[in-house]
């Protein structure tokens, strides 16, 4: 297939400003373009731009995404049934506590085939990537060891700005845009594994339903798509809050529920924004996810952070009966140390040199003990 030249691409860009919506056949051949960097960074940037000025729709979205699948994302073999994601759009508001990768290694605790996606710190100070390369993971290893850890561990992580996951225009891009766009949920959504039930929070209650709708429409059975939000600033985060409200959407193929909560409906505590927000320094980030996820007790409302976005993902994966029951089997998990002993685990799988993986792991693990 021919590249489009300059005016065809920018004729589609110009439907955009004119608030026209693409068919998703349109949708994928524009972002084709970009995956294989066939225009120029200002006309790349100009279409993620009228996009998402006017608002995506569920077919653009899917076109964005099939483009990143079948153009710039290596798909492994071997992996087990039933595998499940947690992750992000990034982007939000309020930049909190890496709660989602914590709640992964709680669900992977508890028998969840977690095939994790995700970044570095693009406009926060530590992502997933950061964080699981800082504790001894292998982060720019290829997806079949990936594959490897999720079938050996019950986890694994695809780095998403890697060129070992995504060769080409992904992380690129995503490296040089600061603001949300059709690009981070479609790439949020292009997982090397293509599992089929997820966890997934969106940087705006707006993008919340649409994300389910799309979730379906590409091939997810079932799901729960979040935003939550602090009560006292009002800024917003890609996971449910343990400070505030969450809108929710729970889908089963085509089928929807929505509803929103806060805390207290679940018989939790509602805490400040502050006891959850990240930290100043990456160390000190690193430090206090290492404390959190030994159950030490002494950053009590983010250990409440995970056990509601773990419960969450404990009862969408069907390993618990309800919510609460979920938050009760995540505190449990935090609390034996079973969480601690499954990131060690991982830690040896996904590694090309898991000696000095573990290394590092007893490393961080020390000094968040003598902290």
């Amino acid at each position: 297939m021919e590249p489009m030249t300059p005016e065809q691409f920018g004729a589609q860009i110009q439907l955009l400003i004119e608030k026209q919506n693409l068919t998703r056949e349109q949708s994928y051949l524009l972002f084709r373009e970009l995956m294989l960097d066939q225009q120029s960074p200002l006309q790349q940037g100009a279409l993620l731009a009228a996009l998402t000025a006017k608002g995506e729709t569920v077919e653009e979205i899917a076109g964005a995404w099939q483009a990143i699948d079948e153009f710039d994302t290596l798909h492994p073999d071997q992996l087990p049934d039933n595998l499940f994601e947690n992750s992000g759009t990034g982007m939000d508001g309020f930049k909190t506590f890496n709660v989602s990768s914590a709640a992964a290694i709680v669900g992977a605790a508890n028998g969840v085939n977690m095939a994790r996606h995700g970044a570095r710190a693009i406009t926060s100070r530590c992502g997933t990537v950061d964080i699981m390369e800082a504790v001894g993971i292998d982060v720019d290893c290829p997806v079949t060891q990936v594959a490897d850890s999720i079938c050996k561990a019950g986890i694994g992580l695809f780095n998403g700005m890697s060129p070992a996951v995504h060769p080409g225009g992904l992380g690129r891009i995503l490296s040089q845009i600061r603001f949300g766009s059709t690009l981070n949920i479609a790439a949020s959504l292009a997982n090397p594994a293509r599992p089929r039930q997820a966890l997934r929070g969106v940087y705006s209650q707006q993008m919340v339903t649409t994300t389910a709708t799309v979730m379906a429409k590409i091939g997810y059975q079932h799901g729960m798509v979040v935003y939550g939000s602090d009560a006292t600033t009002g800024l917003g985060m890609d996971e449910l809050s343990i400070c505030g409200p969450s809108t929710i959407c729970r889908f089963q193929g085509e089928q929807q529920e929505q509803f929103s909560m806060v805390p207290e409906d679940i018989g939790l505590v509602c805490r400040r924004g502050d006891e959850i927000a990240a930290c100043n320094t990456r160390e000190d980030e690193i430090r206090r996810f290492m404390q959190v996820i030994s159950g030490t007790g002494r950053f009590n409302a983010c250990e409440a952070f995970v056990s509601l976005n773990a419960g969450a993902l404990l009862w969408t994966a069907g390993k618990a009966p309800d919510l609460k029951q979920g938050i009760t089997m995540a505190q449990e998990t935090l609390s034996s140390g079973a969480a601690l002993n499954k990131l060690q685990q991982w830690v040896t799988c996904q590694n090309s040199h898991a000696e000095a993986g573990l290394e590092r792991f007893e490393r961080v693990k020390k000094g968040a003990c003598n902290a």
